[in-house]
């Protein structure tokens, strides 16, 4: 079985697979997780795309947040014959490469989106084979932005006491983002890391999590999170300890409209934005060239691409009063 398919999107054409720039290709989408707001809005993406190409329909799997799961899907997307090709929000950047060669040996290429396939997670060059293309932001150099703002905020103060809340320290991608923020924040002698917490790009977890370093930490200055869903979860934790949280740099990275939002009514202090709509939108370009032996762009930086920031701050964001987002978390 083939996963959980959670929907179909359907464009053009009646003929169905392989070659030939008129038959229909097409994709399988597998999703981190489908219900989750950023993996809808890369879908969101795919499908635009597909409204301009034509000829072509995907379905989105779910991965259910699961590295073998994913892994799973992969290999039974690839030995289906149903399919011409592949993008993947990965779970596990680094197992889901060895099933890739099954996509490869059965000649359907690959698009991975976020995060790279592969051992090097700082670089978005694809360096498995099979995988033609990589759309995403450059991990390391996004958190080490964030850090260097909560830096920079915390130039005055000392000590200035910060709280990391990362999604998940097993993950690689998260490890190296923990990693890059630390790099930032240690060269720093004001700036105390009193709390390193794990949110699970979750609302409620992030909460629980918050109001637990809060018990131990109310004078805390910042909290530096990798994920908007978390900062929410932050947020909330303030509040019902009676702190106003736009007294504390708050910052969260997705760029999802609450987040947009949060930011722009000054209760957060900045946000890390992504934009996954694009990303689909660039990923199923490229992999429709990949299937259709046109030139394929490799590499794409989607903060390259950001029509604002990447990172912004009320300031930036009353001076684009028309920008809201790609996507709600």
């Amino acid at each position: 079985m083939l996963g959980t398919v959670l929907a179909l999107t359907a464009c053009a054409g009646t003929t169905s697979g392989g070659g030939g720039d008129d038959a229909t290709k097409r994709v399988a989408f597998l999703a981190a997780a489908s219900q989750n707001g950023y993996n809808q809005a890369v879908y969101d993406g795919i499908q635009h795309k597909i409204e301009e190409l034509g000829n072509v329909e995907a379905t989105i799997l779910d991965g259910e947040f699961d590295g073998q799961v994913q892994f799973n899907q992969l290999q039974d997307v690839a030995a289906s014959g149903r399919y011409d090709g592949i993008i993947i929000v990965p779970n596990d950047s680094v197992s889901i490469a060895a099933a890739v060669q099954s996509a490869r040996d059965a000649g359907i290429p690959v698009v991975a989106v976020v995060v790279p396939i592969g051992p090097d997670l700082a670089t978005l060059e694809p360096q498995v084979p099979g995988v033609v293309a990589t759309v995403g932001s450059p991990l390391a150099e996004g958190a080490r932005g964030q850090a260097e703002r909560v830096a920079e905020f915390c130039a005055n103060r000392d000590p200035c006491k910060v709280v990391i809340l990362i999604g998940l320290l097993s993950a690689p991608y998260d490890n190296l983002r923990h990693q890059a923020y630390r790099d930032v924040l240690d060269r720093h002698g004001n700036i105390e890391v009193v709390a390193t917490l794990e949110g699970s790009y979750d609302r409620d977890r992030s909460l629980q999590a918050t109001q637990d370093a809060l018990q131990a930490h109310p004078d805390v200055d910042a909290i530096l999170s990798n994920a908007d869903q978390q900062t929410f979860g932050a947020q909330l934790a303030l509040e019902q300890a009676g702190i106003d949280p736009s007294s504390v740099y708050l910052t969260g990275a997705g760029g999802a409209r609450e987040a947009v939002k949060a930011v722009r009514d000054g209760i957060w202090a900045s946000d890390y934005l992504n934009f996954p709509t694009t990303q689909g939108e660039h990923a199923l370009e490229q992999l429709v060239n990949a299937m259709s032996g046109r030139p394929v762009t490799p590499v794409i930086d989607s903060d390259e691409l950001a029509p604002i920031g990447p990172f912004v701050t009320k300031a930036e964001l009353d001076a684009d009063p028309g920008f809201t987002g790609q996507w709600s978390g």
